[in-house]
């Protein structure tokens, strides 16, 4: 978002093979701010160009931001693209919802690109990376986040995960760590991640997850939050108010470290008052 192709352009081209064919299509400084759906149509465009002029090359997918929530709808609409690519990188990218795009179209009155960037598509990005051998860079300036999206938001089932602190939002374009990871994991045959074995939290995470008008957040709230339930294997439930009246809720490992944090807006407040009804009621045992 606010961004053309010149950033991505660079950094396709440092961490590129020799000889690579290096595709940085622009979708407009101004068209950012606004629709979603013809900036998708260009990059559908493009990669459809692209795949067919170049039957036999292998491809791969770097993504910044709102690039990576544009290419998780380009490939859930072309599931016959997905075995041409080798890999999928997304730095950044608020897949799971972007919390100040929740924060500026509260209500969900379709404000710009908020209304589209508040959105999740994590359902839909893990029935791509189940498939395709996905790295998730996520860059990390404010114990939760790298300024503009949370860490939480960018995480996801069956992908490589790295955090990078010292890294913020426009840094992930830029910086020469983010040049490093990508290197390293081109330069090994890579597979789907598998998902580790489920346990109370996971559970909960999952179950939250699904709640109407949940956002992923930071776990900047976690040392203020109330612990309201422990299970039986130490997991626990935390709630937290801000000033503001946004209702946070936090799940914490039996560590006591935080694994899970997510807000909702006042409109969806009962409903989270009911999730965590259900969810103390149903993972107790």
């Amino acid at each position: 978002m606010a961004d053309n192709n010149k950033a991505m352009g660079i950094l396709a081209n440092k961490v590129a093979p020799p000889q690579s064919y290096v595709i940085a299509p622009t979708l407009g400084f101004i068209q950012t701010y606004f629709e979603i759906e013809p900036l998708i149509r260009k990059v559908e465009q493009a990669a459809g160009q692209a795949l067919q002029q170049n039957p036999d090359t292998p491809a791969r997918i770097i993504a910044t931001s709102l690039g990576g929530v544009i290419w998780v709808e380009v490939l859930s609409r072309h599931p016959e693209w997905w075995w041409r690519f080798e890999s999928l990188v997304l730095l950044g990218s608020p897949i799971g919802g972007a919390d100040l795009a929740r924060m500026v179209d509260p209500f969900g009155w379709g404000i710009g690109m908020a209304k589209h960037l508040g959105q999740s598509r994590r359902a839909l990005a893990e029935r791509l990376t189940v498939k395709i051998p996905t790295l998730v860079v996520a860059g990390n300036t404010t114990d939760g986040g790298d300024g503009t999206v949370p860490i939480e938001s960018t995480k996801l089932k069956h992908a490589h995960f790295i955090c990078l602190d010292g890294v913020d939002h426009p840094g992930l374009r830029t910086h020469p760590a983010v040049v490093k990871v990508i290197q390293e994991f081109w330069s090994q045959p890579r597979e789907p991640f598998p998902v580790s074995e489920e346990n109370v939290a996971s559970k909960l995470i999952a179950h939250f997850r699904s709640v109407p008008g949940i956002t992923d957040a930071s776990e900047k709230g976690f040392s203020r939050a109330k612990n309201i339930f422990s299970f039986a294997d130490g997991a626990s439930i935390r709630i937290w108010t801000n000033l503001l009246g946004v209702n946070h809720i936090f799940i914490a490992n039996n560590h006591g470290n935080c694994e899970y944090a997510a807000f909702v807006g006042w409109i969806h407040s009962a409903g989270l008052q009911r999730a965590i009804s259900t969810a103390i009621q149903s993972f107790q045992d």
